[in-house]
This record gives structure tokens, C-alpha cells and sequence, in this order.
């Protein structure tokens, strides 16, 4: 899964709006932003071999380390934990909803992967497998998106042109980079496919971080804890 990845991103911004939007975009892939380094890096390995899938050409074969159960839930945690002291996140319930969009990653990759995905190690793999049928992952994918969308977009209001057309029009282009993904040429290289990911994850955090700034929430719909802070 890609964009659909976006969906929980901006659905828990909806309901968590103190912490950044861009925040949550890059939450919501570390695994694959890790993913991708761990691959240039060799630790993590990944072949090319179109039509191992319908729309997807990547062998995951092994990567235990970012994509098992196990280690899904490790991410969560240590971002969880960190966010606080490193981010600046100011409450434990903040941090958790943090802790949560990691973990989403790997809940939604379950949907579309072939068995590839490890519970633990690299061992008792499972995945439903949606990637064999383009048309149904791509409807996923989108209804995703675009529902989390619909949810931030019903708890801000733009303050200019901008903030008014630029989140849907976002949506459309990573819509537009989904079908490329789907039915375009394959990467010429593992690294190549790591390295284009984490520009991508790099640039939409950008584009979300601008485009936030373009609409604020009509409302104080966030609770604060005992101490104010919410």
C-alpha cells in the first residue's frame, strides 16, 4: 500500500489537531522510510520481477525488520516513547495516536501484500493479497485517502485559496502517482525503488506541512488533560 497509507494520517489529525499534520505523514510510513534504508543499506532485501503481483513488481522477500508483526509493533512503540523527548510532543495520549498511525502501516499492508509479511523474524508470513486484483487495491486505496481527507477537511476551514483547493488537488496528484505505480515500468533497481520512496515520503510531508498551514480548525474540538495541555 502507498497512498492509501495517507488515509489514518489525516483522519487522526481530524481528531488529534495540536499535533502537525506532517507529523503524522511520516508516522504513518516510517516503516517504509526504514524500509527503504535498510534495503540501500543491504539488510533488508528486495528483487524486481514483474508480475509477481498484478500491480506491484517488488519480490518483498525478506524484511524482518521493518514489516514483521513484531517489528511493527517496536516501531510503534519506540515513537511512542520518543516522540515526546525528541518532538516535542507535549502529552502521553499525543504520543500514543503517534504510536498508532506507525502501526497502521503495517494493519493496511496486511490487505494488499502477497503472503510476504512476517509475524515475527522472517517467519509464518501472511497477507491478503490484494495486489492481485489492481482494480479493488486501487479502490482501496483511494477510499482511504480520501476518506481520511474528508474527515480533516470537515474539521478545518481554509484561510485562502490555497488551503481551500490544494488538499484535493493533492490527493489527485498522489491518486495520479498511484496508477503510475500500479500500471507504469518498473524500477530499474532495488535501490532506485528505495530511493524514489523515500523522496516521495520526504516531499509529501513537505506538501502536507504547507498545505496545513493554508486552513486551522474551526473549532477547539481537542480535550485537554489535567494539565491544560492537550
Amino acid at each position: 500500500m502507498f497512498i492509501g497509507h495517507y488515509g489514518p494520517a489525516y483522519a487522526i489529525k481530524a481528531v488529534r489537531p495540536a499535533t502537525p499534520l506532517w507529523l503524522f505523514f511520516i508516522a504513518v510510513q516510517i516503516v517504509d522510510v526504514a524500509w527503504a534504508i535498510l534495503v540501500l543499506l543491504g539488510l533488508e532485501k528486495v528483487r524486481i520481477v514483474p508480475g509477481i503481483t498484478a500491480s506491484n513488481p517488488l519480490d518483498l522477500y525478506y524484511m524482518p525488520y521493518t514489516h514483521s508483526l513484531a517489528a511493527a509493533a517496536i516501531w510503534a512503540v519506540v515513537a511512542t516513547v520518543l516522540c515526546k523527548p525528541l518532538i516535542g510532543v507535549r502529552s502521553w495520549r499525543a504520543a500514543t495516536w503517534i504510536g498508532l498511525a506507525v502501526f497502521s502501516h503495517w494493519v493496511l499492508d496486511l490487505l494488499v501484500h502477497k503472503p510476504d509479511l512476517p509475524l515475527y523474524d522472517d517467519t509464518m508470513k501472511v497477507g491478503l493479497g490484494l495486489w492481485n486484483l489492481p482494480a479493488i487495491a486501487l479502490f482501496l486505496e483511494a477510499l482511504l485517502l480520501f476518506g481520511g481527507m474528508a474527515m480533516y477537511l470537515r474539521r478545518t476551514t481554509a484561510i485562502n485559496a490555497v488551503g481551500r483547493f490544494g488538499p484535493p488537488l493533492f490527493g489527485v496528484l498522489m491518486l495520479a502517482i498511484q496508477c503510475y505505480v500500479f500500471f507504469g515500468p518498473p524500477p530499474p533497481s532495488p535501490g532506485a525503488a528505495a530511493i524514489t520512496a523515500l523522496v516521495a515520503y520526504v516531499v509529501f510531508a513537505v506538501v502536507a506541512l504547507w498545505l496545513d498551514r493554508q486552513r486551522t480548525h474551526v473549532a477547539a474540538v481537542q480535550p485537554m488533560d489535567r494539565a491544560g495541555r492537550v
